[in-house]
This record gives structure tokens, C-alpha cells and sequence, in this order.
């Protein structure tokens, strides 16, 4: 099942004198449960893309449909209910509100999306335990590591039983075992959840889980198909399978 679709979808930014195209053309669609990574140079076009399928920001041209929905003709607000509903996002810096505690970090989606109090406690420590920090839930960002902080930020994004996690850079501040760490994670949730994860990145060990690699460069989709299974034990790829060419 189809869960986002991109139309031929362009965006420029102007900054004084120069125009940036971000984006030419693209199209692209992205199915239930898959397990994506968007590569490609610094100035590819990856981290646009997500914004737009996170409704964090509209095509200058084309469209962009969620769960059938054109959503490049919503107003505001609508777009803001989406998101909440039905996107998690994981940030490459976690984006944790550091007053509050791991518990209520993840809490948070819940209480905005007005799921009650016997709910959102059975949720949030389901969740806490399935990243493996029920024991920490009353800790506060400052007092964890940075890997904890990410996992603490993958239950928060998988709260509302999103359609899909959009992931900018999850790994880049993490070191290798904590990386791989969280990339397990997301993968075991990825795999029981059926929410759609896609990744932003330059780091190899991201390529190396997904299951479908789409690569960018110049703000055009060069690639889609070359995808990996997931990692071995030892974090390597077991074998290369093609996937679904758009």
C-alpha cells in the first residue's frame, strides 16, 4: 500500500541574487512499511525532500500526496494536524525538550493528540521498554547519553502510531556502537510496527540497513533500486536485492 507519493516535484530557494533549485522534478513513491534511505552529497536535495513529505514545507511545483491525500493544497493548520497524526520525525541534534523527563518526552505526541491518561501511560512505557529505557523514563535529556537521548526520540516518534518516520541525519552524533544501536532499534520497530522509516544520510552504516536506496545529487533521484537486505549480526549487508523502480 502506498503511503506518500511525489509528482514531479521542483523547489528553489532565493537568498539575495542566487536561486537554489533544491528539488527538479522529482517523483517518487514510498510504500507501507518500507525501510528507505535518501543519499546523496550535501546540497542533493535529501533533506528538502523530507521537509516535503513531512508537510514541513510545499513543492514550488507539483504535488505531494499522503495516504491518497494532496496535501500541497491544504491550508496550514491542516497540515499541522497531519503531521501530528500520522508523521514522526527523528532529528539528527534528538530535539528532546530538556525540562522534561524521558516519560514525558515521549508523552508529548499523546497529550496533543488528546489520548487519555490510562492510554498514554500503557503507550509510553511500551515504548520506553521496546528501546530499552523503561528504567530511565524519569531521567531528563542532560542527565543521558546521546545515544540514550535518540532512543528516547525513536519512542517519541513512533508515540502516535504514525504512518511513517521521517529521519534527518539520525546517526551523525552518535558513535559507532551507539549508532548501530539505534539503527537495530529502528529496524526491529520498522519490522513489528509496519511504520514506514525514511532516512536522510551520509553515513555508510545507514545505506548498509536499508532495504530500498534512493540516491540524489543536484536535486534530481539518479538511482532508486539498489537497495540491501537487512544488516547481518556483525552490522554488514548479507547480499544486494533490487527494489521497485519508481
Amino acid at each position: 500500500m502506498e503511503i506518500i507519493r511525489l509528482e514531479n516535484a521542483t523547489k528553489t530557494y532565493r537568498i539575495g541574487d542566487v536561486t537554489t533549485r533544491a528539488l527538479d522534478g522529482v517523483s517518487l513513491s514510498i510504500g507501507a512499511g518500507e525501510f528507505t534511505t535518501l543519499v546523496g552529497p550535501s546540497g542533493s536535495g535529501k533533506t528538502t525532500l523530507l521537509q516535503l513529505m513531512g508537510c514541513l514545507d510545499r513543492p514550488d511545483s507539483g504535488r505531494v500526496f499522503i495516504n491518497g491525500q494532496d496535501v500541497t493544497r491544504l491550508s496550514a493548520d491542516r497540515r499541522a494536524d497531519l503531521r501530528r497524526q500520522v508523521i514522526g520525525f527523528i532529528f539528527q541534534f534528538f530535539a528532546l525538550v530538556p525540562v522534561l523527563s524521558a516519560y514525558e518526552n515521549v508523552e508529548l505526541p499523546l497529550l496533543l493528540n488528546g489520548v487519555g491518561a490510562k492510554q498514554r501511560r500503557a503507550r509510553v512505557m511500551e515504548l520506553l521498554d521496546a528501546v530499552g529505557l523503561a528504567h530511565r523514563a524519569n531521567h531528563r535529556p542532560p542527565q543521558m547519553s546521546g545515544g540514550e537521548q535518540q532512543r528516547v526520540a525513536i519512542a517519541r516518534a513512533l508515540a502516535p502510531n504514525p504512518l511513517m518516520v521521517l529521519a534527518d541525519e539520525p546517526t551523525a552524533n552518535l558513535d559507532t556502537a551507539n549508532g548501530e544501536q539505534a539503527l537495530r532499534i529502528m529496524q526491529r520497530l520498522n519490522e513489528q510496527t509496519g511504520t514506514a522509516f525514511i532516512f536522510a544520510t551520509h553515513d555508510p552504516r545507514v545505506v548498509a540497513f536499508a532495504r530500498r536506496v534512493v540516491r540524489l545529487r543536484d536535486g534530481r533521484i539518479l538511482d532508486d533500486g539498489l537497495g540491501v537486505v537487512p544488516a547481518d549480526a556483525a552490522g554488514t549487508p548479507a547480499a544486494t536485492q533490487p527494489a521497485g523502480v519508481v
